[in-house]
């Protein structure tokens, strides 16, 4: 069995988790009632996707 021959040092092991950190999500404007939308999802305000009605929503 594979066994570390030295303790991997606190800088090392940062270095290598820093790609591991999250990004900020991506939201545009919703073109019909300009909420923020996540890409690629139906808008939850108004029910539209490429302005499409998706959803029937009652005002």
């Amino acid at each position: 069995m594979a066994v570390p021959k030295k303790k991997t040092s606190k800088s090392k092991r940062d270095m290598r988790r820093s790609h591991h950190a999250l990004g900020a999500n991506s939201c545009s404007e919703c073109p019909k009632c300009g909420e923020l939308v996540r890409p690629h999802h139906v808008c939850e305000a108004c029910g539209t996707y490429n302005n499409k009605e998706i959803i029937v929503k009652s005002k």
